[in-house]
């Protein structure tokens, strides 16, 4: 079979691979559709992203689907033709942060596409893809094999939204509106936010964000004094997702979260500084928020029964053997919000 490789930033190959050995409790499946995510796309332009760096060739990916082909023995949840969204989640259950129900710190995890550890876990943009079966959700008839790659970047914004409690009623102010970010939008919506604003520093992703839900978008870079001035009485938003890892992003919303607001990041960046003094006077609390487990399943269901409308943030699909055309243009956020590949 076929997979996309990387071997070193801007190296990126298609090779042919082994499927290894189809075991108990396992299907293999024909991956068909897999969006190319922002750590992806880190491998592919830089190498890695801080101190997590490319020591030998990977698979990349690990927002896929795709339908099953065979079943390893003791397999009664599926059946051949099944069309599935595949986990990309897979913690070994036996740790201690397993144990206590946070299966995302898994101190011995096997996330598709990671090299933190070495050997590196590879990844699933592969025409044939042996996994668990329990990692395969079923998908409905009538959602696309499209669609259904978008919902472990959705269980990315569940997760964050897990973290930052309760949203009924909430003002929630989002910064940044690359694919997280507007998710978070379609997250908070569904967990019944009042209003959502959202921010970036390009036009034509906050067009997006208005298509598909945000009640306003401010262009920071154009009209930074229309956010700031939600700073009244101390500010307005009861939640921030920050999705941009920017720190002038972090500090701008900081200024406009009510006393005892939560922020919650979600985008990486480098070290940065923050108004110390601001967040304890303010009694705001920061929380990181990180993958998912549990929330794979509640993203599926969601697509399945048409709560949220993912197909607007698909711009562009790319054949296999175009995957480096596929990355820069993925790269482009002037062009593509989100892109996927077909592997068949």
């Amino acid at each position: 079979m076929k997979s996309i490789v990387i071997h070193a930033a801007k190296d990126l190959r298609i090779e042919e691979t082994d499927l290894g050995v189809l075991g108990t409790g396992q299907v293999e499946i024909s991956v068909e559709a897999g969006g190319i995510c922002g750590s992806d796309l880190h491998y592919y332009n830089h190498g890695g992203f801080g101190v997590v760096r490319l020591r030998e060739p990977m698979i990349l990916g690990h927002e896929v689907a795709g339908t099953v082909k065979t079943l390893g023995t003791g397999v009664s949840t599926l059946a051949v033709g099944d069309r599935v969204a595949i986990s990309p989640s897979r913690p070994c259950n036996a740790c201690r942060y397993c144990l206590q129900g946070m299966q995302n710190q898994c101190l011995n995890m096997r996330f598709y596409g990671s090299a933190m550890p070495m050997p590196h876990i590879q990844g699933a943009f592969r025409q044939r893809l042996v996994a668990e079966a329990w990692q395969c959700h079923r998908i409905a008839d009538h959602v696309s094999i499209n669609e259904a790659a978008f919902a472990e970047p959705f269980a990315v914004t569940l997760h964050a939204v897990n973290r930052a409690g309760s949203l009924l009623g909430k003002r929630v102010l989002v910064t940044g509106s690359g694919p997280i970010g507007a998710l978070c939008i379609l997250a908070a919506r569904v967990h019944g936010a009042r209003e959502i604003v959202v921010t970036d520093v390009m036009d034509a992703v906050l067009a997006k964000a208005m298509e598909i839900g945000a009640d306003r978008t401010i262009n920071v870079a154009t009209d930074s004094g229309s956010l700031a001035a939600y700073n009244i009485e101390k500010g307005s938003f009861d939640v921030m997702f920050e999705c941009s890892g920017n720190e002038r992003a972090v500090r701008a919303g900081l200024d406009v979260l009510k006393p005892r607001g939560v922020l919650v990041q979600l985008g990486l960046g480098g070290d940065m500084s923050l108004p110390q003094n601001l967040i304890v006077a303010k009694e705001i609390e920061m929380r990181g928020s990180f993958r998912f487990h549990d929330e794979f399943a509640l993203a599926v269901d969601l697509i399945n029964n048409r709560r949220v409308d993912v197909k607007p943030l698909l711009t562009g699909i790319y054949p296999m053997d175009e995957a480096v055309a596929a990355f820069e243009i993925a790269g482009d956020r002037t062009q593509s919000m989100k892109v996927q590949i077909a592997f068949v």
